[in-house]
């Protein structure tokens, strides 16, 4: 075979190049325009909404997110990793009960400072795989961490996991109820549950009321993630 007849590689179609670019500049928009939609006015904003602040059609917006939840994880999906993260440096700390209660106030605070995260804490997304694999792996750790507190006689005894998602939820409530008028009222919040949460004067020994079973704060979940049509 002669050089002149040896195949010469096509060169890239400028045109699709161009379209490859642009799709993915239109997928930046919309991620960063659905965080500030999200943090601003929660994440049961419709997609019309998040279209409209990034400037582009809500064909295009489906088209690269399908459903809300792949465009709710795809917006979390750098924070849920820092959720996880926080407990395995709560568990890192030697004092079991100082780890404990920077994770609970690390949390919190995650939520303050961005609505959308303070309510997605509170929902389960069972399709978001990659975003409930991070909700797993961050519960694995705090049950470690209430293990850890209970051993060292901090945290009472009754406290269970569950607890936690009880606290999520009631500082989702505070911090969308406060928002602008009294931002720091869920540190109030936060220090009451902390001191609730630690073994109790010997001479009280009034115990905690029961906690939720599991099945029945997923099913809250699930309702929350519904939009409020559905939960009608």
């Amino acid at each position: 075979m002669t050089p002149a007849a040896r195949r010469v590689p096509a060169s890239p179609d400028p045109s699709a190049q161009g379209l490859r670019i642009d799709a993915r500049h239109n997928r930046d928009r919309i991620l960063a325009a659905a965080r500030r939609v999200y943090a601003r006015d929660g994440i049961e904003a419709s997609m019309a909404s998040v279209a409209r602040e990034a400037g582009v059609g809500i064909a295009t917006l489906f088209r690269h997110f399908p459903a809300r939840e792949d465009l709710v994880a795809a917006v979390f999906a750098d924070t849920m990793q820092t959720y996880a993260d926080a407990a395995t440096t709560a568990l890192a700390d030697p004092d079991p009960w100082r780890g404990f209660t920077w994770y609970i106030e690390t949390v919190c605070g995650m939520q303050a400072a961005d609505r959308g995260f303070a309510e997605v804490l509170t929902m389960t997304f069972p399709s978001a795989r990659a975003l409930e694999a991070k909700r797993d792996e961050a519960y694995r750790g705090f049950s470690d961490l209430v293990v850890r507190a209970k051993e060292a006689g901090r945290l009472r005894p009754e406290f269970t996991t569950e607890d936690l998602v009880i606290l999520l939820m009631a500082n989702a409530g505070v911090i969308a109820a406060t928002a602008g008028a009294a931002p720091e009222a869920w540190r109030r919040l936060v220090g009451c549950m902390i001191q609730s949460y630690a073994v109790p004067d010997p001479a009280n020994t009034e115990p905690l009321p029961p906690a939720p079973t599991p099945t029945a704060l997923y099913r809250a979940m699930i309702r929350l993630s519904r939009t409020p049509a559905e939960r009608r």
